[in-house]
């Protein structure tokens, strides 16, 4: 087994202040809950009934140094890219010939909702797996999403921008010659774009959603049902999906494209807001049957919500949104496929469009649609056990559709 060269850089670990702990228990201390009779089954929102006990767990029972001491295994890094402070976790490969992997979250997720395919993707062996799978993984904080703390100087961030910055993460900071990316939600446009705009320095990547690059322009991209109207002679099923669709995603992004400043007044002064808002995206796009804490245990959820508070980033975070717009994706060439990298793609039946229904028609489906021609797509597969976070909801299933993806495009 090959040792790996020396890393260009000297880790730093995680660490919160007490005074940011002390804090956030004061805050929550002072929680006002508002009045929300008859919403146990969550159809207005996020209950107070559950809010309110999982905020005082928060207060009383969460302990954010055990999450920090899971967290800090692994190596941490810091360094200033353009101009933009960045954060990544790291696991070196172990395998004959490992590759540079870099992975990038969406929202509202953070780097850790990586946490449970770093160590397979990098280790193969010790998982029963080929070490000649081996990847050196790089998992970026999306700048304002958390550390290395407030995202200031870049008010213009957005997915695009983001992955001029990856490339010269991997490249210049780290020089790596070609590499090869994995992406989900924002980081699934991310990756795209890595793999439009630098094809030729990418082995390939892989995604967990076929969004186009143009996803989020034109005067009404906050629209989220634009291209799915509904109509006197849909099938009952089809309508009723663009219904449940709409109520998933529409008021998140309505919000976060057109009026996300004045709600992270809220979200940044109280953590119990931003919990609860953070709280229906993960209840509503996991794959959780009724029972969030399936999906996520408490700590879990405060983990995440954490890493938001402690870094005061809700703000930049849902900035991504509107950005996306205001500053329009435009195409660095013009030939075919527009990723023109070799793509694979997992997909969930959680996520499936209107009209479709299982596995296998999801993978039809995308493969005879528009969305297929945006992409050189080299490997599809959906599943249906998963939601939208599908490398925390099933991460043997990404690991393995990852893996299939860069057979035969290694060195």
């Amino acid at each position: 087994m090959t040792i790996p060269r020396a890393f260009p850089l000297e880790p730093t670990s995680i660490r919160v202040s007490d005074e940011a702990l002390d804090d956030l228990r004061a805050r929550l201390t002072l929680t006002r809950a508002p009045l929300d009779e008859g919403n146990e089954d969550w159809s207005y929102g996020v209950p107070d009934s559950y809010l309110r006990k999982l905020v005082a767990y928060w207060r009383d029972g969460y302990d954010w140094r055990k999450a920090e001491a899971a967290i800090n295994v692994y190596e941490h890094y810091e360094v200033c890219v353009a101009g933009v402070p960045v954060h990544f976790m790291r696991k070196p490969g172990r395998g004959p010939r490992p590759i540079p992997l870099i992975l990038t979250h969406g929202w509202p997720w953070t780097f850790w909702h990586w946490s449970k395919v770093i160590d397979p993707l990098a280790d193969p062996a010790a998982f029963g797996a080929d070490p000649a799978d081996a990847f050196d993984v790089i998992v970026p904080s999306l700048p304002g999403f958390g550390f290395p703390g407030p995202l200031t100087g870049f008010p213009d961030v957005n997915f695009w921008k983001v992955s001029d910055l990856w490339h010269t993460l991997m490249t210049e900071t780290l020089g790596h010659e070609k590499y090869a990316a994995g992406g989900c939600d924002i980081g699934g446009i991310v990756t795209s774009q890595l793999g439009h705009k630098y094809a030729d320095e990418l082995y390939g990547i892989h995604i967990g959603s076929g969004l186009p690059l143009d996803f989020f322009t034109g005067p009404r991209a906050w629209d989220f049902a634009r291209n799915r109207p509904l109509t006197d002679d849909q099938p009952a099923d089809v309508r009723a999906r663009i219904i449940e669709l709409d109520r998933r995603f529409a008021s998140h992004l309505t919000v976060h494209m057109l009026d996300g400043a004045t709600l992270a007044h809220g979200l940044s002064d109280s953590p119990a807001g931003l919990l609860a808002w953070l709280l229906e995206r993960w209840n509503a796009w996991s794959d959780n049957g009724g029972d969030l804490e399936s999906v996520f245990t408490k700590d879990d959820l405060l983990t995440h919500a954490t890493i938001y508070w402690v870094n005061n980033s809700i703000a930049t975070s849902m900035r991504y949104y509107a950005n996306a717009n205001r500053y329009p994706w435009s195409p660095a060439h013009d030939r075919t496929p527009v990723v023109q990298a070799p793509v694979g793609l997992t997909f969930v039946t959680y996520e499936n469009p209107p009209g479709v229904h299982t596995a296998d028609e999801r993978v039809r489906a995308f493969k005879t649609g528009p969305q297929a021609d945006w992409f050189h797509h080299v490997n599809v597969n959906a599943h249906d056990h998963g939601g939208h976070f599908i490398p925390w909801e099933n991460p043997d299933a990404w690991v393995n559709d990852l893996r299939r993806t860069f057979h035969g495009r290694r060195p």
